[in-house]
């Protein structure tokens, strides 16, 4: 007696991917939903289906993972509320189906190397990437591998630059900022407290993490403290 049997087409038919958004600012959200459904209408033949989230912050983030691992974020680090490399680390662990591709301006050098030495679920991509490499770090990361983009991959073969010794210059305007931001202001309200625009803010930020060389809040809190631009009494409260 002969068996016989017939597979349903929807178990044919690819696994969907989810592509969680982990990003703050709505341009770059935006442009990030029009290249996945880009990819959608163009790519099916080499990739499954797209579905795309966005998530606002870490406890959302970890709630979507933990629902269902198999995803790519697409963080923006230095704006997200995650604190370290070490804390992405063990987000790695946690989570060891999630791609994590990392979208951000000014990553440090230093970061990027532990990042990538330690888990190789994590990509790099830069926000002055092209299209195609941002298309193309998607793809990756739905594949299960790695991307690294062109500048960061310059960056990280070139010869290290002999670094003097130095004090940190910031601006007054920038020192007042980085206090409020170690005191744990979000841009919008140090903004509404200078009676200054969100973007101008934002600028000011960008330019103390890049003279800290540091990628986020709690790195620059850090200097701060060291510093003694805050009381480790008033950081605490």
């Amino acid at each position: 007696m002969g068996y016989s049997f017939w597979i349903h087409d929807d178990i044919l038919k690819k696994h969907a991917m989810r592509i969680l958004l982990a990003d703050k600012q709505d341009i770059t959200r935006m442009g990030l939903v029009h290249i996945v459904l880009d990819m959608n209408a163009n790519e099916l033949d080499s990739i499954p289906t797209l579905e795309w989230k966005y998530v606002e912050d870490k406890a959302e983030m970890m709630l979507a993972l933990t629902d269902d691992d198999e995803a790519v974020v697409v963080l923006d680090y230095t704006l997200f509320d995650i604190n370290d490399a070490e804390e992405l680390l063990i987000l790695c662990q946690r989570f060891s189906h999630t791609r994590w591709l990392l979208f951000s301006e000014d990553l440090s050098v230093d970061f990027v190397r532990v990042l990538i030495a330690s888990s190789s679920q994590i990509s790099i991509l830069t926000k002055d990437s092209q299209l195609s490499e941002i298309r193309a770090a998607i793809k990756y990361c739905i594949q299960d591998r790695r991307f690294i983009c062109q500048h960061m991959t310059e960056v990280l073969l070139a010869p290290p630059p002999v670094k003097a010794v130095e004090k940190v210059n910031l601006t007054k305007t920038e020192t007042e900022i980085l206090k409020d931001i170690a005191l744990g202001m979000t841009t919008k309200e140090i903004a509404e407290k200078r009676f200054s625009s969100f973007h101008t803010v934002n600028t000011h930020r960008k330019n103390i993490f890049r003279k800290l060389d540091v990628n986020n809040a709690h790195e620059a809190t850090k200097y701060a403290l060291r510093a003694g631009l805050i009381d480790s009494a008033e950081y605490y409260i």
